[in-house]
């Protein structure tokens, strides 16, 4: 993904958080999430996160960062993305951080209650961006 976003874009990274998964699993877990919005046309652009030290000896171009993803949503998709994001990651423990107009915000959830403050809050900072 480019890391040069467009003015009124904002920027999401999502974290899977779960201690019960190897590191494995939360690459299971972003694979799948990586998936699903590849498929929504509200998302500009999607990537895993390259590790920016990748270990000695890594001859694939970089390796990512367990369990990581970067999204990239116009500030006008933001909620909509939020929304399903907040749908689809349910239960499940992550943290992201919402990066818009130079400024950054960083939100963790480990249930569903605490999502969807962690979303509402992120709505709020995405209106105010």
């Amino acid at each position: 993904m480019n890391s040069e976003k467009t003015p009124d874009a904002i920027a999401l990274m999502i974290t899977f958080t779960d201690p019960d998964l190897n590191a494995e699993e939360l690459n299971d877990e972003v694979v799948r999430l990586l998936s699903d919005l590849n498929d929504r046309s509200d998302i500009d652009a999607v990537d895993r996160v390259r590790d920016p030290n990748p270990p000695d000896g890594n001859k694939s171009g970089g390796a990512f960062l367990v369990g990581m993803l970067m999204a990239e949503v116009s500030v006008a998709n933001a909620k909509k993305v939020l929304g399903f994001l907040g749908d689809r990651l349910g239960n499940k423990p992550i943290s992201f951080e919402v990066e818009g107009n130079g400024k950054k915000l960083k939100v963790s959830a480990n249930s569903r209650e605490e999502l969807e403050f962690a979303m509402q809050k992120a709505r709020e900072f995405i209106e105010a961006a």
